[in-house]
C-alpha cells in the first residue's frame, strides 16, 4: 500500500469510525445497505481515501478528489452525526497541518486564497511580489529567504 497522507489518514479514519458506529452503507448512494463486514469497511475506506493497491493512480486520485469534495459539503455521517461543517476543522476550518493551517508545510487552494485575502487587506507586499522584486534586483540566495527577510534585503 503507498504511503498515505496526513489527510487520507484522516479520510480513513472517519470511514471506519461511521462503520463502528453502524452508519456506514455500501453501494450507490448507501442502497445495498449496512457495512457488517470489518474487510469491507476496510476496502470502502482505502478507496475513498484514494490509497487502494488494487486500483490505479487515476482512479485513486480521482476517488481521493470524489472524497474530498463530499467531506467539503459536509455530506458524511460524521459529520451529521457530530455537527461538523467540515471533517478536520477544530476551531476554525483550516486549523490542521492536513487542512493547510497554522503548521502546514504547504498551502490548500483554501489556504492560498485566504492568505492572498489576507495579505491584501494589511497593505503590505506578498512573498512572490517581494520575490519579483528581489528576483530584478538580482539579491542573491532569495529563493531560500523568508518573507520578513525578502523585505528586508530591499529596504
Amino acid at each position: 500500500m503507498p504511503r498515505s497522507s496526513p489527510r487520507q489518514r484522516k479520510t480513513l479514519g472517519r470511514v471506519m469510525h461511521e462503520f463502528k458506529h453502524g452508519e456506514l452503507k455500501s453501494g450507490r448512494g448507501g442502497r445495498a445497505g449496512k457495512v457488517r463486514s470489518r474487510r469491507q469497511a476496510i476496502a470502502i475506506a482505502l478507496h475513498e481515501a484514494g490509497t487502494s493497491k488494487y486500483a490505479s493512480k487515476s482512479e485513486n486520485r480521482r476517488s481521493r478528489a470524489r472524497t474530498a469534495r463530499k467531506e467539503a459539503r459536509g455530506e458524511t455521517y460524521q459529520h451529521e452525526r457530530e455537527g461538523r461543517s467540515h471533517v478536520g476543522a477544530r476551531s476554525r476550518r483550516e486549523s490542521s497541518s492536513a487542512m493547510g493551517g497554522h503548521n502546514a508545510r504547504k498551502l490548500t487552494v483554501r489556504g492560498r486564497k485566504v492568505a492572498r485575502a489576507r495579505s491584501r487587506n494589511s497593505g503590505r507586499p506578498t512573498k512572490a511580489q517581494l520575490y519579483r522584486r528581489a528576483k530584478a534586483r538580482g539579491i542573491p540566495g532569495r529563493s531560500k529567504l523568508t518573507k520578513q527577510q525578502l523585505a528586508n534585503a530591499l529596504r
